[in-house]
């Protein structure tokens, strides 16, 4: 009894080591956090259950990669392609703004960078993950067909052997290597109509300045000075709703209308989809404090904003990314127009 209560600890703990691998795995196939890590639960269930049948032809990780492939391939079979809201309409001008939820498994999900990057000490590798996770390219995988998907992230992400992804596919290196060029392809043709903005890494020094240069203005709710930290092309999106808008003057004149009771709100910093991002809490006129918002993920490039993404449904994001759903503090009188 004791042996076999060693070997399933044991088990158990040779499992956890991949979760972090594999749940990134699973979120670049589907794109939603939550079905990632149901998938990855599914994953290390099964495995569990059938560990006497593995014979180790392969290692365990390959083994446990083919059991999430399968499982994220039944998953994917209903069609759904999770998108951003630029994906599917047209960009709404200001005057023309009304939000108009669309249901949840319509949107590309936000991920904590620690739930799905393992730490790496190489800075090269590290950046590649990072890059492999961010909304754009996100974005552009849920376009690829399943397989293709799969294909791609193997090898260009997780830099497998082609032969490795043709015996986990159970198909031929020729077949592997035609589904990584024509996935490819389609990637190139959406960066080529701008889908992958450029990121600069968040660490250096410009990056901070300028987070510390928007923490300052969105906190003061002071528009002019956020005005000079967006892009011309800068775009908004909000999911659930599927309105979105681009450039400064329909940024800001949407947060100065619609978006008003925003004004001396809380930003706490969180790493998402390996780029930096803000936990935004709003004066909280029922408890005092201040009440979750949005989680806001940024896009930059050259110093300047080019996406301003926030996910608003916070029943479901702030415990994700282990935030308190409320703070206390007092609420700053703050000057519309500032």
């Amino acid at each position: 009894m004791g042996d076999g209560t060693a070997t399933t600890t044991d088990l158990d703990a040779q499992l956890e080591k991949y979760r972090v691998e594999l749940t990134g795995y699973c979120y670049r196939m589907l794109g939603s956090s939550f079905e990632a890590e149901d998938a990855v639960q599914d994953t290390l269930v099964r495995a569990w259950r059938s560990h006497d049948k593995f014979e180790g032809r392969s290692s365990l990780r390959s083994w446990l990669y083919r059991i999430a492939t399968n499982v994220c391939l039944d998953m994917l079979t209903a069609g759904n392609k999770r998108a951003r809201p630029m994906d599917l309409t047209e960009s709404t001008p200001l005057a023309q703004a009304a939000l108009a939820p669309r249901p949840d498994n319509t949107w590309l999900e936000p991920m904590p960078d620690g739930r799905v990057l393992p730490a790496v000490e190489d800075p090269a590798e590290a950046a590649v993950a990072k890059e492999s996770v961010r909304l754009a390219f996100m974005a552009a995988l849920q376009q690829l067909p399943p397989k293709q998907r799969a294909v791609l992230i193997l090898r260009e992400v997780l830099a497998w052997r082609a032969s490795e992804v043709a015996d986990l596919l159970g198909t031929t290196v020729a077949s592997v290597n035609s589904a990584l060029q024509r996935a490819r392809a389609t990637l190139a043709e959406r960066e080529d109509r701008g889908a992958g903005a450029a990121v600069s890494d968040p660490l250096d020094e410009e990056q901070q300045k300028l987070l510390e240069r928007y923490v300052k203005a969105f906190e003061g709710y002071d528009m002019t000075a956020l005005t000079a930290l967006l892009h011309e092309d800068a775009v908004m999106t909000m999911p659930p709703f599927d309105l979105w808008l681009t450039g400064p003057a329909d940024i800001t004149g949407f947060m100065s209308t619609l978006g008003a009771s925003c004004a001396g709100s809380r930003l706490l910093p969180v790493e998402a989809n390996g780029l930096p991002g803000f936990a935004h809490y709003k004066p909280d006129p029922d408890q005092g404090g201040f009440a979750p918002w949005a989680v806001q993920v940024l896009e930059t490039s050259e110093g300047r904003i080019t996406g301003f993404h926030c996910f608003l449904d916070v029943q479901r994001w702030f415990p994700l990314f282990g935030l308190p759903l409320h703070l206390e503090g007092e609420a700053d009188q703050v000057e519309q127009g500032a």
